[in-house]
């Protein structure tokens, strides 16, 4: 066949894996061995469920071989599913997915992670250039007579020739270059398989020649032999007192292509009417996808050690999308499909589990603060995600919330906060918006910081989304300081002489607003500032309704803020004993203006705030 060129991206994907993975390259090997495994778990899978796959004579292994001298080569074969002519040119000469260009746009030229990103996006088999300068694929699919050879030098392109052979499978031969003829050698490829492949689930040999002395230490003759170089168990089926914490972060690593140890896991076998195991990891680092629509889901799904899927949503919960790891049932039928899997009762009973035992874990960190802040900077929005959906375990994931506070620095729980208010306080109070610093000055707090009330700090935009559906926490109320509502039980007697002293202004600022604002009203949350705006009690805030025109919400009426004045500032007594005209009027607007600017509205007219703003100057100065 005729020489035909690489897509462009695969182009490009080869020249930076080349140049930049170099210090790296062992990797390669790790990455063919995985692509095998894939093979073999899906013909397995045929051979259990597909009545014409089911006579057929099926080992599963990985063989591994390798030639010394001049022309050094290394040979990975496997007795998987192999692949068609169409396979070959899709999966080795194009962009079958969209994992190519995704890890283009993830390179980062730290060596060390741009080799587990490549695990990550799927495209493992172009690492085995860094160590060759021609590869050949000789590939034969189950249920298809002809084979075919693919050969390719990692530059120029690749061609695709028929092929003879009577085994279903396939062999890739690397003809190694001076970056990797070291692993022409026994040694370094038993320790590279220990290091990175050891877990796999079938059984990896080794052949090669061993060297015999005689009994002066002189060389007798070389013999063949092939050694299973991998222990070749299903990790998570073995007892938990026969694995150490490296174990765990060894198998975590070759699961989930993460260079750093994982930050805590859950090993758990259920035996009785329902037989299952569960392994699962929490990470320290949120996946780059975490927040994409078409995030990649961590958790496998295996029935008696069969590999049936790693790209089901609906095993866990999707605020549970951090977690990576294996679910392996005896129960479910190997032919489960995806509306089997979303329908059946014993997967719904495996998934409340595996969930409840997720959770018993996050609390056990939970009570380490250092352990659980790292944990909360990653994964607290997908907690927060989890106590909006959820229903059943939506108490325990309140608990597990932590905010930002008044009263300290770090971290606080609800319970934190309710273990010091004071007797006679009846509702936990918090302000939400997307600036920190701003939220702390902001003047809502002025009447909590007088009478020494904590407020709870949210500065995520989804705090607005989620906190609506915790309305109440040990009986208490829950409110938000940005409603006008949130004030009224901590007003005082004296508040109602000075509301009638400041009517006929508040009738004034009506009537020069007009529909700028739903109401005008005395405040008494205010000691600093002259005014603040709040929402009405059932509008959504400043902040929510930005949120939603984000999120593309045409047509959306527009809702009119409050406007609160306090009456005890200097600026609102003068403007009481103020006659209505042009600098009233500009005084008024700026009142407003302000107040916008404080929560962080922006200014319909920027223009005529400046400007009344400078004739307010000129006047003062």
């Amino acid at each position: 066949m005729a020489q035909q060129t690489f897509q462009t991206e695969v182009s490009q994907l080869l020249h930076l894996i080349i140049h930049s993975l170099y210090s790296q390259k062992e990797i390669f090997l790790r990455e063919l061995i995985s692509n095998s495994s894939d093979a073999l778990d899906k013909l397995k899978y045929l051979t259990l469920t597909q009545d014409d796959f089911k006579s057929m004579k099926f080992e599963p292994k990985v063989e591994l071989s390798f030639e010394e001298g001049d022309n050094p080569t290394l040979t990975i074969r496997d007795t998987g599913i192999g692949m068609s002519k169409k396979d070959l040119k899709d999966n080795l000469g194009t962009i079958a997915r969209s994992g190519t260009k995704n890890f283009l746009s993830k390179m980062s030229g730290d060596a060390k992670k741009d080799s587990n990103l490549i695990g990550q996006f799927g495209v493992g088999f172009y690492s085995c250039f860094m160590v060759a300068d021609k590869v050949e694929v000789i590939s034969k699919k189950a249920g298809q007579k002809q084979a075919s050879r693919w050969v390719s030098d990692g530059k120029s392109g690749f061609e695709i020739f028929s092929d003879k052979t009577d085994e279903i499978g396939t062999t890739i031969i690397l003809h190694l270059n001076d970056e990797g003829k070291e692993f022409a050698s026994r040694w370094k490829i038993q320790s590279t398989v220990k290091k990175y492949s050891d877990h796999i689930d079938f059984p990896i040999f080794l052949s090669f020649e061993e060297t015999e002395y005689d009994d002066e230490g002189k060389e007798k003759g070389k013999t063949p032999k092939t050694e299973q170089v991998n222990d070749a168990t299903a990790f998570w089926k073995r007892p938990k007192n026969e694995l150490k914490k490296k174990d765990y972060n060894e198998f975590y690593k070759t699961l989930s292509y993460d260079t750093d140890d994982a930050l805590d896991w859950i090993h758990s076998t259920a035996e009785g009417t329902l037989e299952f195991t569960i392994l699962f990891f929490i990470p320290k680092k949120a996946p780059a996808d975490i927040y994409r629509a078409d995030y990649q889901p961590g958790v496998k799904l295996y029935v008696n050690r069969v590999f049936i899927t790693d790209d089901e949503k609906e095993l866990l919960p999707t605020w549970l999308r951090f977690v990576k790891g294996v679910i392996d049932s005896s129960d479910l039928p190997l032919n489960v499909s995806r509306e089997i899997l979303q329908q059946n009762r014993i997967m719904a009973k495996i998934k409340s589990n595996s969930v409840k035992k997720v959770l018993d874990k996050i609390k056990t960190i939970s009570k380490n603060k250092n352990k659980y802040e790292g944990f909360y900077n990653e994964f607290g929005r997908l907690l927060k995600e989890g106590v909006y959906q959820e229903f059943e375990h939506k108490e325990a994931l309140t608990d597990l919330l932590r905010f930002k506070s008044t009263k300290e620095d770090g971290y606080v729980s609800l319970q934190d906060y309710v273990d010091r208010m004071d007797s006679d306080q009846n509702s936990i109070y918090y302000i939400t918006g997307i600036n920190e610093s701003a939220l702390r000055e902001s003047p809502l707090l002025e009447m909590y910081k007088e009478k020494d009330i904590e407020v709870l700090i949210l500065d995520d935009e989804i705090d607005e989304i989620i906190m609506p559906s915790i309305p109440t926490y040990k009986e208490k109320d829950l409110k938000s300081v940005n409603r006008s509502g949130a004030a009224d039980d901590l007003k005082k007697e004296s508040d109602k002489d000075k509301e009638k002293e400041v009517k006929p202004l508040i009738k004034k600022i009506k009537s020069i607003l007009g529909d700028k604002v739903k109401d005008v009203k005395p405040s008494n949350r205010l000691s600093d500032s002259p005014s603040c705006i709040v929402a009405d009690e059932n509008d959504p805030t400043a902040q929510m309704q930005e949120i939603m025109r984000a999120t593309g919400q045409v047509g959306m009426p527009e809702i009119k803020p409050i406007l609160e004045i306090n009456p005890n500032h200097d600026i609102i007594k003068k403007l009481v004993g103020m006659r209505k005209g042009k600098f009233f009027d500009d005084s008024v607007l700026l009142l407003y203006e302000q107040a916008l600017l404080q929560e962080g509205v922006k200014l319909e007219n920027p223009a005529g705030f400046v400007k009344r703003l400078n004739k307010l100057m000129e006047k003062s100065l």
